[in-house]
């Protein structure tokens, strides 16, 4: 039992997160998919795998690149610095219930075609255990005994978020994870949930995705039953402010209400 429970997920966690001293800033919204549900309803008519998780990907990453390219940043050095491209993580749960995560290159630039096939095959990759550099770090992290694992963690952080060090041959740099995480805890089988700032991952943002449900809506002055979801988001105040964050959701709500545009841009 006690080897279940320390998988190398939680020992690295159990090492690299500590109480919270950090500013955040936290935020959700609920938004009206019925209209976004029919729009992937069609799609997968045509052949074209379209999800969720598919969609809100690369709307934030369209978000990050036209509207607020100020989330498209990290700290190196105590320095603001820009990503060449939009790069996004997204979660996976691995066989055996293990999470990962899967990074996407330039997903800014891409279509809903391209976002599909690029998840699909990361993914793919990552559940036959060929997970990439960053995400294998934490099997070697894992292993190491406490306390070592507390001092390795830290000397490796240092490096890497403090003084912007990069090691690509294993995978480490100050922006191993791209400019920020998507993950869908709806397919966990949450309605809501906060993220957290995993602290080696430098990136500017978390989102998560919760599960869809029907709930009564005003649409018209009048009250109807639609389909509602939840996203929630924890934010490097560092990074971001909340006229950022507000430009942010107002373009992933008018993309949701008209998803057809993601198709025109």
């Amino acid at each position: 039992m006690t080897e279940e429970l320390n998988s190398p997920w939680r020992k690295t966690a159990s090492t690299i997160y500590k109480k919270p001293t950090d500013s955040k800033i936290f935020g959700s919204v609920d938004i009206d998919i019925t209209d976004l549900e029919k729009y992937i309803t069609e799609k997968r008519k045509t052949g074209l795998k379209l999800t969720l998780t598919h969609f809100f990907t690369l709307v934030v990453a369209r978000a990050v690149k036209r509207e607020v390219p100020q989330l498209n940043t990290f700290v190196k050095r105590g320095s603001i610095v820009a990503h060449p491209t939009v790069d996004v993580s997204v979660s996976v749960l691995l066989d055996g219930g293990e999470m990962s995560s899967v990074r996407i290159m330039d997903a800014g630039n891409m279509n809903l075609a391209e976002i599909i096939e690029a998840i699909k095959t990361e993914i793919a990759k990552a559940r036959k255990g060929n997970e990439n550099k960053t995400m294998r770090n934490k099997y070697l992290l894992g292993g190491i005994p406490w306390p070592l694992r507390t001092w390795v963690y830290a000397v490796i952080k240092k490096l890497l978020i403090d003084w912007g060090f990069s090691f690509p041959k294993v995978g480490l740099s100050a922006n191993n994870f791209g400019a920020f995480v998507v993950s869908n805890i709806g397919s966990l089988g949450l309605e809501v949930g906060y993220p957290a700032l995993l602290p080696s991952s430098n990136v500017s943002f978390v989102i998560n995705l919760g599960g869809v449900i029907k709930k009564p809506w005003v649409v018209n002055d009048e009250i109807l039953p639609r389909s509602i979801i939840t996203l929630s988001a924890a934010f490097d105040h560092r990074l971001v402010d909340a006229s950022q964050i507000g430009t942010l959701f107002k373009f992933i709500k008018r993309m949701v209400k008209n998803p057809q545009l993601m198709e025109e841009m």
